[in-house]
């Protein structure tokens, strides 16, 4: 039987991504952590560790492996949850300087866990609700890039990442499959919010026929005072 080493290796071979031993080693720990944390408390479905190579490690990095994230970038993980995108972006992109946000205490606790394990620097997690920190002048408007994986309607994730991506930068949306219907429905919310679409990419992820896109959204204006609204808001009454 292949050991969790050849299996996370062959599987970014199949993307064209050959880790480094240090990589390598930083993802398999990750992994442990991952497990250990999720038997006190729900972080992943995703258990089996073929499937948590391929659907969470890989599937977090494989569209900027052409070079989509340029070095020096900020970055804020939007609904972190367990590290996903950020993280693995993190492992693969060194110079990227991340912040993970989560609204769940508990889960903030196992990022910085794992942060401190790993011996990731220029990585923080914070504690605290979108709504609520992307009205702070610590965060409004100070990064090149929010990512979101989270699973909620586009116009609802866009009010909680424009507000933290300053003029000129991107929010990077994770979605399954094609979502052109779902795009086109968050028009006046993107109008509002000061974004449009640029260069979204879809694709499949290799070693499966799953579906994926990353909206890419960029942020023309600097986004009215008014957004994000209060907790809930978003979610009940979608721009």
């Amino acid at each position: 039987m292949e050991n969790r080493r050849e299996i996370l290796q062959k599987c970014f071979e199949t993307a064209g991504i050959a880790l480094t031993g240090a990589q390598a080693a930083a993802f398999l720990r990750y992994a442990e952590l991952l497990e250990e944390w999720n038997a006190k408390m729900n972080l992943t479905a995703i258990t089996e560790f073929p499937e948590v190579a391929r659907k969470h490690f890989l599937d977090c990095v494989y569209p900027f492996v052409k070079g989509a994230i340029g070095p020096d970038q900020t970055l804020i993980d939007v609904g972190s949850g367990a590290g996903f995108p950020g993280i693995p972006l993190k492992i693969l992109f060194p110079d990227l300087k991340i912040t993970l946000i989560d609204s769940l205490n508990k889960r903030v606790r196992f990022l910085e866990e794992v942060i401190r394990d790993l011996e990731l620097t220029d990585i923080r997690a914070v504690h605290g609700r979108a709504e609520d920190l992307g009205r702070d002048k610590v965060f409004r408007e100070r990064f090149d890039l929010a990512a979101a994986r989270a699973v909620a309607p586009l116009p609802v994730l866009a009010e909680y990442c424009l507000p933290f991506v300053r003029k000129g930068g991107r929010f990077l949306a994770y979605k399954s499959g094609r979502v052109r219907e779902e795009l086109d429905g968050a028009a006046n919310a993107l109008k509002i919010l000061g974004a449009r679409e640029r260069d979204s990419l879809y694709y499949t992820l290799p070693g499966t026929e799953e579906g994926r896109s990353l909206l890419v959204l960029e942020k023309e204006r600097n986004t009215p005072a008014l957004y994000p609204r209060k907790a809930g808001t978003a979610s009940k009454k979608p721009l």
